[in-house]
């Protein structure tokens, strides 16, 4: 596959970077304490629990304080949360409700939805994240990875990178219920002028899934100039949507044919470690368990360089601050044994690499057919006024159609 033309690189036409395609983005959340999220939701419960029974320097040091939050800390309610907004020093009620969240590429978790907790939570995503909302998530760029450049999700994404390179976030749309596409102004008028009136906020999305790459100047998506490259690239990219939603929306979850749907052939046992994955059987093994068949696309599916079967497995079977002064905090209290319903997410995790390792040539064949074909470069952008983007469509759209509770309870003056 031919290397791309970035912004900037003065070789043939210029490739907009997607930072000017959807201009608005955010930086990913940074909870402050580990103990926040966690794999699985009875955990993030009982967490909870223990840390609002301690007192005393026990439990401001269960809480873990940081120079953004204390227990004295002051904050707003996260836009679209009841919870409370009293110091959480005073705080002994139950334990709000756990959100799903995508904790970096494919791996859903969960987190406590509380402002008092999280060092900075990214309001601004929260107020646009509805039932009509995609989060397109930037991997960041690691040299000679192959993996994609970019994942998408209907949950709230902290953002986190494998790699340690994080990207942004970029909401599809600015304003809840789907409105407002987060798009350069004038981007969508230039498409339909080229590509025909069906061409949507979607399926530009799809485009950008499908065509996006990264470049040392930042992640880079060209755009045919030919609708024969746009509309095989849209439906590319309409495929892996679907497959990255897993079933959101009411479609069907992602499934492999039934020759090669992964079963488990021996039970997972409650210590299932280690870790292994046998290329000519086919088989994944964690401890005495079998899984199989597992493709290997799926095992060597890498983002940032990092192989995500591998880090998803550590993230649930590391004992977190074994050797440091936090073994004892709350970020230790998990699952005893390995709860059934992480075999049946990591089934799915299989199906889902797998499907997407196997649109990885088609990716690569469209990147090929864009670097030899006519493309609307950054000067063509330019001169149909689409660039340079506009300030305000970097910043975020004003959404308040009501007051959001402050800290202790007050409401702001408006």
């Amino acid at each position: 596959m031919a290397a791309p033309a970035a912004a900037g690189s003065g070789e043939g036409p210029r490739s907009p970077l997607l930072d000017d395609l959807m201009p608005w983005s955010v930086r990913p959340l940074r909870t402050g304490r580990p103990w926040v999220t966690a794999p699985d939701a009875a955990s993030l419960r009982a967490r909870w629990d223990r840390l609002v029974r301690a007192s005393g320097e026990e439990r401001d040091r269960l809480f873990a304080p940081t120079r953004s939050r204390t227990q004295h800390t002051a904050v707003a309610a996260l836009p679209g949360r009841s919870g409370t907004t009293g110091r959480f020093a005073r705080e002994s009620g139950p334990c709000p409700e756990p959100v799903r969240v995508l904790h970096g590429p494919y791996d859903e978790q969960w987190l406590l939805p509380d402002h008092r907790l999280i060092d900075v939570a990214r309001p601004e995503l929260w107020r646009v994240a509805d039932g009509h909302q995609l989060f397109v998530v930037e991997h960041g760029r690691v040299p000679r990875d192959s993996g994609p450049a970019l994942s998408v999700t209907t949950l709230l994404p902290d953002g986190h990178s494998p790699a340690g390179r994080p990207g942004r976030v970029r909401p599809l749309y600015r304003r809840p219920g789907g409105l407002e596409p987060n798009l350069a102004p004038g981007l969508l008028p230039l498409l339909r002028a080229r590509h025909g009136d069906a061409v949507t906020a979607e399926s530009a999305l799809a485009w950008i899934l499908a065509a996006a790459r990264p470049s040392p100047a930042g992640c880079v998506v060209p755009l045919p100039a030919g609708t024969v490259h746009w509309a095989s690239g849209v439906e590319l990219g309409h495929e892996l949507l679907r497959l990255q939603l897993r079933g959101a929306r009411g479609a069907e979850r992602p499934r492999l044919p039934g020759g090669q749907r992964p079963y488990v052939r021996a039970a997972v046992p409650p210590d299932p470690t280690p870790l292994s994955y046998d290329a000519e059987e086919r088989v994944l093994s964690l401890g005495t368990g079998r899984v199989s068949p597992v493709p290997a696309g799926a095992w060597e599916f890498r983002v940032g360089g990092v192989r995500v079967l591998e880090l998803w497995f550590e993230r649930r079977t590391a004992v977190p601050g074994a050797a440091g002064p936090q073994a004892s905090g709350l970020e230790a209290m998990g699952p005893r044994s390995w709860p059934q319903e992480w075999t049946s997410e990591l089934l799915e995790l299989i199906t889902l690499l797998a499907l997407l390792a196997e649109l990885r040539p088609r990716q690569e064949e469209l990147a090929d057919a864009l670097e030899a074909g006519p493309e609307i470069g950054v000067e063509d952008l330019r001169t149909a006024g689409v660039l340079p983007v506009p300030d305000a469509a970097r910043r975020p759209a004003s959404v308040l159609d009501h007051q959001e509770e402050g800290p202790d309870g007050q409401f702001a003056l408006l």
